[in-house]
């Protein structure tokens, strides 16, 4: 059993991340270690390689696999997860955003920069979390780090990873991101080591990094919703893209779509 004190949700509200022990049991694990290889070389269309050709690794990545491989959607429904998000967001209610998973091959250069979550998406409020739940063990060196606080409602400008350009909001709309590693002193770094079956949990607004990594580093990310997290369609292109959804859903309208069921209350 998975336990959350509310010291857990208490931490998670105010820095905008936390670390959860054991999420996921060893079988859990297995199957879902199983379910990403399976997925790497059975990519959606949405899948990518996010590092560059010159890497001499490789960070592949795919959005939105829950309802075509079957451990993914174990994980989502029927593991301990959307009670624990249902905890950390004080949320009755847990959507389903999206799943996406992220693999870091041995020797990977490519970092991934500071960012927040939420400017790529097409959905606006403040209950959320993202599951970052790796199936290899991480080192503190190679894990996901976040700056503490900084989900206090700040929107910091998207760029994208390889060419560091805004395609999304108008240039100067928002907020450009600190130089996080320049300005160190500044700033509370979150990471935690990680074995196999635990997980972080952040808000979408936290901002968070990577380094590479020297070993294989296959992760699988949840992305889910509370209660008041509402439409927000955009003009461009979001990560990932929903096509259809803005006709079929109102600016402002809750979630209420097959693409993103209930899992809690079960």
């Amino acid at each position: 059993m998975v336990v959350v004190s509310e010291a857990d949700v208490e931490f998670y509200q105010r820095n905008g991340a936390v670390v959860i022990r054991n999420l996921l049991n060893a079988e859990e694990v297995e199957k879902l270690a199983t379910a990403i290889d399976w997925n790497i070389e059975n990519p959606s269309p949405l899948g990518q390689t996010a590092s560059r050709n010159s890497d001499p690794g490789r960070f592949f990545e795919d959005f939105c696999n829950w309802q075509r491989i079957s451990a993914y959607r174990e994980i989502i429904f029927e593991s301990a997860l959307p009670e624990v998000a249902s905890k950390l967001m004080r949320s009755a209610v847990v959507r389903l955003y999206h799943d996406h998973m992220l693999t870091k091959e041995p020797a990977t250069k490519q970092p991934t920069p500071w960012h927040q979550d939420l400017p790529y998406y097409n959905i606006e409020g403040s209950q959320n979390i993202s599951f970052w739940i790796p199936v290899d063990p991480v080192s503190r060196p190679a894990t996901l780090e976040f700056v503490a606080r900084s989900n206090d409602g700040t929107w910091y400008m998207p760029k994208t990873f390889l060419t560091d350009q805004s395609k999304w909001f108008p240039e100067g709309s928002l907020a450009e991101v600190p130089d996080i590693d320049g300005e160190s002193d500044s700033h509370e770094i979150l990471g935690w080591e990680l074995n196999q079956g635990d997980a972080v949990a952040f808000h979408m607004l936290t901002l968070h990094g990577a380094r590479g990594s020297t070993n294989r580093r296959r992760a699988f990310s949840v992305r889910v919703m509370g209660e008041d997290i509402r439409h927000a369609p955009r003009t461009w292109r979001t990560s990932p893209e929903f096509e259809g959804l803005a006709e079929e859903l109102a600016a402002g309208a809750e979630m209420n779509h097959p693409l993103f069921p209930i899992i809690h209350p079960r």
